[in-house]
């Protein structure tokens, strides 16, 4: 959620800090992630909490990230129809560090809890509950394959061949070797592909539509509140409806088919269509970061997953690249009338949205048959497993 909120609290840097001066801003972008990795990865360890606490704490952060993204759609909002001056920027920029420094009060806590249990031995504790690990220990991440076979052979169907591998951890070329390692790649390249193809030319869009300078600023910034909404909103939702009998690929598929309306939305031109348009495929866009890596750990396993993951992540850029370049890029430079190769008018993007909405229908599509394929597996093994946790 605070990955989807960055852009929004980097434009609030650069219109506070930096204005006028990108030079100095793009410095500041090369510089701080690593320094502020160097100065706070001390901080890092593990410690042993229960289940209970991570979920009242973890809670705690979220309601901080849903404050930060309210408090700056009400600034974004208010730029937009008033102008703030300079002092009211710095004003209200302080006041977001503030709210971006509270988790650490929420980590604070969260660690003065996690010391009572080692402080005060109740002679009360079950004894087959297990005790928190030590602190620095390593300890395996429950993956725990030998329980998912226990559950499947458990089930009063039998399961696929298919269906049985994706409740073990695979590796990362066993799990290429599977077609629902492929179906999910190529939904996220024509989901995340056409959502980052839209925000890398938002702005171009807007201009040619004869949006102002702020107009656009404010789109870009909006879009980043989307895109967290769609990150927050999507995770929480589908565990709840997980529950219920769900299967996750289904709110993949519902997202990849709004992505569609969004993008024929931002094609279509009509005043104003571009503040509708950002709010579904940011919103969607966002939800695929969500439902993607969560969807990789339930089918192929927890051991392997950072490695799948990022694997499939990498159809992201692919993506973009084929949305950006090849397509947007391509029409728009043919449409370009200008003496400085500019294009205004409906014209520029039209084309280019109604072939991405094209392909998020068959990103669609793919995603249905990604949630055919394992909604028995989702039913059988991943519903029984959270009945039971």
């Amino acid at each position: 959620g605070f990955l989807g909120l960055s852009g929004a609290i980097l434009i609030q840097v650069y219109d506070t800090l930096c204005e006028g001066d990108p030079t100095a801003y793009i410095l500041i972008l090369a510089i701080t992630p690593t320094l502020t990795s160097l100065l706070l990865m001390p901080l890092v360890k593990i410690y042993g909490t229960t289940t209970v606490d991570d979920k009242k704490h973890l809670n705690g952060f979220s309601s901080s990230a849903l404050v930060v993204a309210g408090y700056l759609m009400v600034v974004i909002i208010l730029d937009n129809v008033f102008t703030l001056p300079s002092w009211a920027r710095i004003i209200t920029f302080m006041f977001l560090l503030l709210l971006l420094a509270s988790p650490f009060g929420i980590a604070a806590k969260a660690h003065k809890d996690s010391e009572r249990p080692s402080i005060e031995t109740s002679p009360l504790m079950d004894d087959s509950e297990p005790m928190p690990t030590k602190y620095g220990e390593y300890h395996e991440i429950p993956g725990e394959p030998d329980r998912v076979k226990e559950v499947a052979s458990s089930s009063n169907e039998n399961l696929s061949n298919d269906h049985l591998e994706d409740g073990i951890d695979m590796n990362l070329s066993r799990a290429m070797l599977t077609v629902n390692f492929w179906l999910l790649f190529a939904a996220m390249i024509c989901g995340m592909g056409s959502g980052l193809a839209t925000i890398n030319n938002i702005s171009q869009i807007g201009q040619s539509l004869g949006y102002s300078t702020i107009e656009r600023s404010s789109l870009v910034a909006l879009w980043s509140i989307w895109n967290f909404l769609g990150r927050f909103g999507a995770g929480f939702l589908s565990d709840i409806m997980l529950h219920k009998g769900w299967a996750r690929p289904l709110f993949m598929v519902i997202t990849l088919a709004t992505l569609t309306f969004g993008h024929l939305i931002v094609a279509s031109g009509f005043p104003g269509n571009l503040y509708i348009g950002s709010v579904m495929v940011g919103i969607c866009y966002g939800s695929q970061w969500s439902l993607m890596p969560t969807i990789t750990s339930e089918i192929f396993g927890v051991r392997h997953m950072g490695t799948i993951f990022n694997t499939i992540a990498i159809a992201s850029p692919i993506g973009s690249y084929i949305f950006s370049v090849r397509i947007i890029g391509y029409i728009y430079d043919k449409m370009a009338t200008s003496e400085d190769n500019s294009c205004y008018g409906t014209q520029c993007f039209m084309l280019s949205f109604f072939i991405m909405a094209a392909v998020a229908f068959l990103g669609f599509l793919i995603a249905f048959a990604l949630f055919l394929r394992t909604r028995k597996f989702y039913r059988q093994i991943v519903l029984l497993r959270s009945r039971h946790s």
